[in-house]
């Protein structure tokens, strides 16, 4: 995760990451990135820029939400969306199962399910999503442009790819890294899609002791 961890997990996390992004070119003008998947994968994995920062966003419950709310607690971060077919529940699921492993220690650790398809990730569509994998996992939504600054900040690609006749048919492209965040808000590291619960409990424990070099 940190450190020499990084090295351990690097490779794969490309390879993996890279399985989540369509490889056919979309029009400049789709809802999304404007920054390359390439681009920002490379950012995520080999530390070139800072990750992590200010965003403000709507729980699943309507509540207003910013980084600043959870100060004090570990934060897992991660973005997708609810209609994703496999990628992203697996990957939620890990956390659930992560945070049940931790037992009491999973009270200072935020999980955060950040959508990057508000159009049908809405309040009320979160609220009946995110309890499917810890009942403390937040889900949170907002306006598009809140989204995307949101994404940009994690360095995190999506896209928007118009699949069928219409502009309703369509499903989101994107990287999918878990992002481990400080007591203080600041990055600490991130697993690569399909990492299991196992491996996010042994990573973020050093943390939770407070024995993890900074």
């Amino acid at each position: 995760m940190h450190g020499r961890s990084i090295s351990h997990i690097i490779g794969a996390a490309f390879a993996a990451a890279l399985t989540v992004s369509v490889a056919s070119a979309t029009p400049a003008s789709a809802q999304g990135s404007t920054r390359s998947a390439a681009e920002l994968m490379d950012a995520v994995m080999w530390n070139r820029e800072p990750i992590g920062g200010a965003f403000t966003l709507t729980d699943q419950t309507g509540r207003a939400r910013t980084d600043a709310d959870f100060r004090g607690k570990l934060m897992l971060v991660y973005f997708g969306f609810t209609y994703c077919p496999d990628i992203c529940p697996t990957d939620l699921q890990a956390i659930g199962l992560a945070m049940k492993e931790l037992g009491e220690q999973a009270a200072d650790v935020q999980p955060l399910f950040v959508t990057l398809d508000p159009q049908r990730d809405t309040t009320g569509h979160l609220a009946q999503y995110v309890p499917l994998f810890h009942p403390r996992l937040l889900g949170l939504t907002g306006s598009i442009d809140d989204v995307t600054k949101a994404a940009d900040a994690y360095r995190v690609y999506f896209k928007r790819v118009v699949t069928g006749p219409t502009a309703d048919d369509y499903t989101v492209d994107h990287s999918a890294f878990i992002y481990l965040m400080g007591r203080d808000g600041k990055y600490l590291g991130f697993f690569p899609p399909g990492t299991d619960a196992g491996k996010i409990v042994g990573m973020i424990k050093p943390y939770l002791a407070g024995k993890a070099e900074r």
